[in-house]
């Protein structure tokens, strides 16, 4: 029960983030949105006993990439200055209402009896550190090492397009 819940509360959560990532004109806001998604993607992630992906999904993804991604918009600019006009006023409210509906959901479910189930010893649990360096390093190795060199290439081609420009070669007589 508890986890039809939290699915239900984070799936529209993470909905919502998506669609404001799409809809929203400002991109700070669409990053804002973004990482909305990320967080509602790493509570599945443990809801599904994937506790190492979704800390990875949290520290690499809404932590790194999104920084680096604000990083960027700020660096392009966004110089439009923005109205300050409360154009929805029952927008504030209608906040605060559903921050009181998630504060009570969330204090709901923590008082329910969670029931975990017993591990047998031995038994496989998919989502732990070891397990997931175990099939990286073992089971994937070589799909791995091919992905590292694609993105090492990749990288390389980046940066030698970005570098030289047409018709910028060394041999040219200006």
């Amino acid at each position: 029960m508890v986890e039809t819940v939290l699915f239900f509360i984070f799936g529209i959560a993470a909905i919502f983030g998506a669609i404001s990532m799409v809809w929203a004109r400002n991109p700070v806001y669409s990053a804002l949105g973004l990482m909305l998604t990320m967080f509602s993607i790493a509570v599945f992630y443990v809801s599904n006993a994937g506790h190492f992906v979704a800390a990875v999904q949290v520290i690499v993804y809404a932590g790194a990439v999104m920084t680096l991604f604000l990083f960027v918009i700020m660096l392009i600019g966004v110089d439009k200055s923005e109205s300050r006009k409360d154009d929805l006023r029952f927008q504030r409210p209608a906040a605060v209402g559903l921050l009181g509906l998630l504060i009570a959901g969330v204090l709901i479910a923590g008082s329910a009896a969670w029931t975990t189930g017993t591990r047998q010893p031995g038994a496989d649990v998919n989502g732990t550190i070891e397990n997931v360096g175990d099939m990286l390093f073992r089971r994937w190795l070589l799909p791995f090492e091919i992905t590292a060199l694609l993105l090492i290439v990749a990288a390389a081609g980046a940066i030698a397009l970005a570098y030289f420009k047409p018709g910028d070669e060394e041999g040219d007589a200006a």
